[in-house]
């Protein structure tokens, strides 16, 4: 067995040709670039249990070797991944079910019949690998980098394999979010944690892939820190599933959710306080309000203009072929991976990083819902947009951080705040003022407004 770490981004054909001539690469290529013609066949039971259970099972024909490959279920956070990888190599093209046993085989697939495992999909392409290397301080590291170009294949069915694969061989996991970042200050680099075996999946049954991963499960004994870092990692991954799916099918609904995502990443970083000085946020807040000034007023346009909609995915499709997107989603997963909001912070902002989630986050919310003060918008409805940020800043920890807070009908003031939002963003007119007056008066009188005003 052997752990494999790498990142995937999907690239065009221009930018695979870039990356093979890149002055960064020829200068680390300790090898040259080897070129390989790699057929993959795939195999799941027909209810594919195998793909329910993140396992992956393939025969590749590299040349003259025959290597069975099972991946198992691992960790994959915005677009880098880890998981344990298991290589047998066969005499001929035929699956040997007696390897898949001991140790490699999931406990959850135990009682599954072998027998029922059938051949399901192909990924044939081309790769194009060499290994780069360098001195990073006083380590090593050595990377192969895979330049893949070819097809999944599901019957009749097919879907281009564009990508860049960065897989880890020596030294420590962020070089490759480093390499990767350098080479997308110029390059249009998307990160996607869709493997091509998730591609077959998605091709032979579109609802297969999962748009977003689960929301992660906070305990109130939690530091401020931890759960900030494992809650933009959250928002970030997600945010990567949704641009690559919406890319695939341009189903208007994703594009609304990726910049509520995006969004959501915004408001939990401004809320930091002194846990996260605004220098050292600085550049996440730059790039994601560069993102959102052009991406919100579209989708808010499209909520009742078919024509906007119609033409948001060729623009989507635009926004990727622009380094922007993937050096966003790289420099943030960099500015995560080094907790680089704790830097540099004072005795204060250490003591606020440290503090608990049950005791941090009412206090927070509190301080949110008394400086909102909403009985001056019933009076002056006109001038609600200006508490945007803040009522965006409450939306983020009731929705994230639902399951530390004791509050009387939580979802309920969520979903008023949601439509009080909504209203806060549309056109003045006597009707919306109306609105936000009516609005404003349900989430000022409900039970858990109440309770936030005297926590």
């Amino acid at each position: 067995m052997q752990k494999e770490t790498e990142i995937k981004l999907r690239v065009s054909r221009e930018t695979l040709a870039a990356l093979r001539e890149h002055p960064l690469l020829k200068k680390r290529n300790k090898s040259g670039w080897e070129r390989l013609e790699l057929l993959n066949q795939y195999f799941d039971t027909p209810e594919r249990e195998l793909a329910h259970a993140k396992v992956a099972l393939r025969i590749r024909r590299d040349g003259d070797a025959i290597i069975q490959t099972l991946k198992t279920k691992g960790n994959s956070v915005a677009g880098l991944s880890e998981r344990n990888e298991y290589n047998w190599d066969l005499a001929k093209a035929k699956l040997d079910l007696k390897k898949l046993d001991g140790e490699c085989w999931p406990e959850q697939l135990a009682e599954l019949d072998k027998k029922t495992i059938k051949p399901l999909f192909t990924t044939d392409f081309v790769r194009e690998r060499a290994e780069i290397a360098w001195g990073r301080g006083k380590s090593k590291v050595v990377i192969e980098a895979a330049l893949d170009l070819g097809n999944v294949i599901v019957g009749k069915q097919k879907e281009e394999i564009c990508e860049l694969e960065l897989e880890l061989r020596e030294g420590e996991p962020g070089a490759l979010l480093e390499l990767a970042a350098e080479l997308a200050l110029t390059l249009p680099l998307m990160p996607c944690d869709i493997s091509k075996a998730e591609r077959g999946y998605r091709l032979f049954d579109a609802s297969s892939y999962s748009l977003s991963l689960p929301i992660p499960e906070l305990n109130p004994e939690m530091p401020l820190d931890d759960a900030y870092s494992v809650l933009a990692w959250h928002l970030l991954g997600s945010s990567q599933r949704l641009a690559e799916q919406y890319r695939f099918n341009g189903h208007w609904r994703l594009l609304q959710d990726w910049v509520a995502l995006l969004s959501e990443l915004r408001a939990l970083t401004s809320s930091l306080g002194q846990a996260a000085p605004r220098a050292t946020t600085h550049d996440l807040r730059l790039a994601l309000d560069a993102l959102l000034e052009d991406w919100r007023p579209l989708v808010q346009a499209g909520h009742d203009d078919a024509d906007v909609r119609n033409v948001a995915h060729e623009q989507f499709l635009e926004e990727l072929q622009d380094p922007r997107w993937g050096l966003f989603s790289l420099n943030t997963s960099r500015w995560l991976m080094g907790r680089s909001w704790t830097v540099g912070r004072n005795t204060r902002g250490d003591r606020q990083g440290a503090a608990q989630l049950q005791n941090w986050v009412p206090r927070l919310l509190a301080e949110e819902a008394t400086s909102l003060q909403l009985g001056r918008y019933q009076q002056q409805p006109e001038d609600l947009a200006e508490q945007l940020p803040r009522i965006e800043r409450i939306q983020s920890w009731l929705h994230l951080a639902r399951g530390v807070l004791d509050l009387p009908e939580l979802d309920r003031l969520y979903g008023e705040l949601n439509k009080l939002e909504a209203l806060a963003h549309l056109p003045i007119s006597d009707e919306v003022l109306e609105e936000r007056v009516q609005q404003t008066i349900v989430v000022f009188q409900s039970r858990a407004w109440k309770t936030l005003l005297r926590l």
